[in-house]
């Protein structure tokens, strides 16, 4: 069973194959911020550390969320992203409160 790795709490879950990078995180605690879960507002942006190549293909969600440069880094939303195999991922607590703000106005705009 393929192994995903919360690199920034410290989390390590064995999970089944086309596991959910966020569902996945909020049921066994692995701490990736969130606030949608929908691919609306962006929080839960995630950077692939190993295993890139256990992802589900990016979806059209993520690219307009993050931009194609981001997604070259290798960032990814965790609601949208599923895996095949061994990941590793973190995300920055200094990103947090910009994501949050971010999230909000696009919330507040999704619901006007």
């Amino acid at each position: 069973m393929p192994v995903i790795k919360y690199d920034t709490s410290g989390k390590t879950i064995e999970v089944a194959e086309n596991a959910n990078l966020l569902r996945t995180s909020i049921r066994y605690e692995g701490s990736v911020p969130y606030k949608c879960g929908g691919g609306l507002c962006g929080t839960c942006r995630v950077r692939v550390v190993d295993g890139q190549e256990h992802l589900s293909k990016v979806m059209k969600k993520e690219i307009d969320r993050l931009g194609q440069d981001n997604i070259d880094q290798g960032y990814r939303l965790a609601c949208q992203t599923f895996i095949t195999g061994d990941v590793t991922i973190a995300w920055g607590d200094k990103d947090l409160e910009r994501l949050d703000k971010i999230a909000k106005r696009r919330i507040n705009a999704a619901s006007s």
